[in-house]
């Protein structure tokens, strides 16, 4: 980011991407979401909640790897394709449940949250690309 100059006005450089709601929400949540599953993955450690054959520190290494993994997909979800790989980690930490229980909470309030975010942001978005369309001034042949 390109520091002001001491008018107080950015200096020029790159512009910033404009961003939707939708996108900016599923970012939110897929992020908070990271950290609980990283904790998620320090629980299933700690209760021994792996089977026998499965090193237990194996519960630290999945929630690390599932957490980094939400993580790169808040950058991916401008993209139809990264909405629903988001959709497809939400489906991960629920099918956590089988090993912690408690998973299947955080994996029903965290859905409920990203299903919010993908369909009222889409919503929201729909709805400002209507309304600048509408209000926007018509064109001019250069008169």
């Amino acid at each position: 980011m390109s520091a002001p100059d001491p008018s107080g006005t950015p200096a020029p450089g790159r512009a910033r991407r404009a961003r939707g709601a939708e996108e900016s929400l599923a970012q939110i949540v897929l992020g908070f979401e990271s950290v609980i599953v990283f904790l998620g993955g320090l629980a299933a450690y700690g209760l021994g909640a792996l089977p026998d054959a499965v090193p237990q520190w194996w519960g630290i290494v999945a929630g690390s790897i599932l957490a980094l993994l939400m993580i790169a997909t808040t950058g991916l979800v401008r993209y139809r394709w990264g909405i629903a790989l988001g959709w497809a980690w939400q489906l991960v930490v629920v099918l956590g449940a089988f090993l912690v229980p408690a998973l299947a909470l955080v994996g029903l309030i965290f859905g409920a949250m990203y299903a919010y975010a993908t369909i009222k942001g889409g919503a929201l978005d729909r709805r400002n690309a209507q309304r600048a369309q509408t209000t926007s001034p018509p064109a001019t042949n250069g008169d």
